[in-house]
């Protein structure tokens, strides 16, 4: 059972990373030239995103403060 669990999180770990390679370049490339790469407007699904965290008040700040956290904890490893 062990090495199914370290089978599947270094999967997930890898896909992970994979993903967080990704997201900056198609932001990069929407950018520069205007195009949306997998029909996914990142910029836009971004500021929706901060736009409902800003209005969510004390509750969008904890969010803010556990996906920091979270981003931090993936570096520390």
């Amino acid at each position: 059972m062990e090495k199914v669990t370290s089978y599947v999180t270094g999967f997930l770990g890898g896909l992970v990373s994979i993903m967080m390679a990704i997201v900056p370049v198609t932001i990069l490339w929407t950018l520069l030239t205007g195009e949306i790469i997998f029909n996914i407007d990142i910029i836009a699904n971004f500021m929706v995103m901060l736009k409902s965290i800003g209005s969510a008040g004390f509750i969008g700040l904890i969010t803010i403060i556990f996906v920091l956290y979270f981003f931090m904890c993936e570096k520390c490893k």
